[in-house]
Formats: C-alpha cells, sequence, structure tokens
C-alpha cells in the first residue's frame, strides 16, 4: 500500500484506476564495499489528469525515482504498474514498448538522437508509439518557438533550444503520463512561462505529470508537493 500521503485523490466517479503505481521501490549503488540506498520503500499512485511535484536537495534520489518509475532502472526491490501493467522486471523490449506507448520522458540528458534533426527526434518518437499526426508534429514545434529550427541537428542547438526539443519529443506520442526531470531548468523566463502553460494545457487534456523541480512557480500549479530526502518521501503538502 502507498506509504504516508503517496496515494492520488478518490475520483468522484471512484472507477479511474492510477496510470502509475509504485510499490514499496529501494534502489542501491555500489562502489567497493560500500553501499548507497537511493530509494527506500518509496510507494506512489498517481492518476489521470494529476500533476505531481518532487522536491529535495540533489542526491535525495528523485532523478533515481523518475528512472525506474519510467522502467529505465530496475528496483532492487518492489515494482512499478503502468496503466495496471506490470514494468518492472521485464524484458527490456516490452519495457521499451510500454514507453513508447504511454510514457513520455524528459530526463536531464535529453535523449536526443545526434544524428537526426530535431524534427527527425519527434517522428522517431512518434513511429515507436505508432502515431503519425503530422499537425501535431508542427503544433508542437510552433509552441515550442522550434519551427524555425526543425532541420537542425543537436549539435547546432543551444542548450535552452536542446531542452525545447526534448519537451516537444516527450510529448509527441501523446503520453498518458510524463515524467520531467527539470523541464524549465535550463530556459529564460520567457520560454520557461511557455513550456509551463504547455504542461498545463497538457495535463488539463488528463495526462499525468510527474516532475522533478527547483521552480517554486511550477510547483505550486502541483495537486500535490511531494519533499525527498535521504531515498524518502519525508513531506507532502497541497499545492493548487
Amino acid at each position: 500500500m502507498p506509504i504516508n500521503g503517496t496515494s492520488c485523490p478518490i475520483r468522484s466517479n471512484g472507477v479511474d484506476a492510477p496510470r502509475l503505481e509504485a510499490f514499496e521501490l529501494y534502489r542501491f549503488y555500489h562502489r567497493g564495499d560500500d553501499e548507497t540506498a537511493a530509494l527506500r520503500g518509496i510507494s506512489l499512485q498517481l492518476c489521470a489528469g494529476e500533476l505531481v511535484a518532487l522536491l529535495g536537495p540533489s542526491g535525495s534520489g528523485k532523478s533515481t525515482l523518475l528512472a525506474c518509475l519510467a522502467g529505465l532502472e530496475e528496483p532492487d526491490g518492489g515494482h512499478v504498474d503502468v496503466m495496471g501493467q506490470r514494468l518492472s522486471r521485464r524484458p527490456e523490449a516490452m519495457r521499451a514498448a510500454l514507453r513508447a506507448r504511454h510514457i513520455g520522458m524528459l530526463m536531464q540528458s535529453g535523449n536526443l538522437f545526434e544524428h537526426l534533426t530535431v524534427e527527425g527526434n519527434m517522428r522517431l518518437q512518434m513511429s515507436l508509439a505508432g502515431k503519425t499526426d503530422r499537425d501535431k508534429l508542427d503544433a508542437l514545434l510552433e509552441v515550442t518557438g522550434l519551427a524555425g529550427r526543425r532541420r537542425a541537428r543537436p549539435s547546432q542547438l543551444s542548450g535552452g533550444e536542446m531542452q525545447r526539443v526534448a519537451i516537444a519529443r516527450a510529448l509527441a506520442n501523446r503520453p498518458r503520463l510524463l515524467l520531467a526531470d527539470e523541464p524549465t531548468g535550463e530556459l529564460d523566463q520567457a520560454t520557461g512561462q511557455q513550456i509551463v502553460a504547455l504542461l498545463d494545457r497538457v495535463n488539463a487534456d488528463g495526462t499525468a505529470l510527474v516532475i522533478v523541480t527547483h521552480d517554486g512557480t511550477l510547483a505550486q500549479r502541483a495537486q500535490r508537493i511531494l519533499t525527498m530526502r535521504d531515498g524518502t518521501i519525508v513531506g507532502q503538502e497541497n499545492g493548487s
């Protein structure tokens, strides 16, 4: 069962199943004889249309939690379900297929393919999810301010532009669940406000969001703000 304060609110119709459920997640890293516990029994539920913000100091386990929720890392204990299907301890091909269908990911590394253009990176993400909506692609390029850079490769982009491409790519498959690590961290104020407005629209359309952020304005838009420290959730407060 979810630990203190980490279950999604009960829906008014009483039938909406969580889009994501994490059960007692543990993650350990080893260096020689030293062992570091990055996650210590974290449980979490996320329902349609929810935005959950994760706060906490560097090294508290926020990025590790996102990686486990996305199936990019396997937890050493516990498991993750996405859209009612088990994600943890499944073959990589199965985890990749579930990610392509249901999950948009925005990690700090960007995860862009250097040999593809901006448009090519987005088309690849859409094709993996079996989607070829040209209007959706054009709309994402426009709203992220990248319409004029669609034929550029990542090496030709600034840091802020690469962040915007990563956001557009994460949304290209119309995910039911978006996991974002500092989505506005490398953006100027004006572009950051555009991205926050885009995330608001995506959230209002029913996409569930988990966002790691140090942006207080973005965090206050969340329904739940969870604070992590030393691999555990140590606090929760209500946002908007």
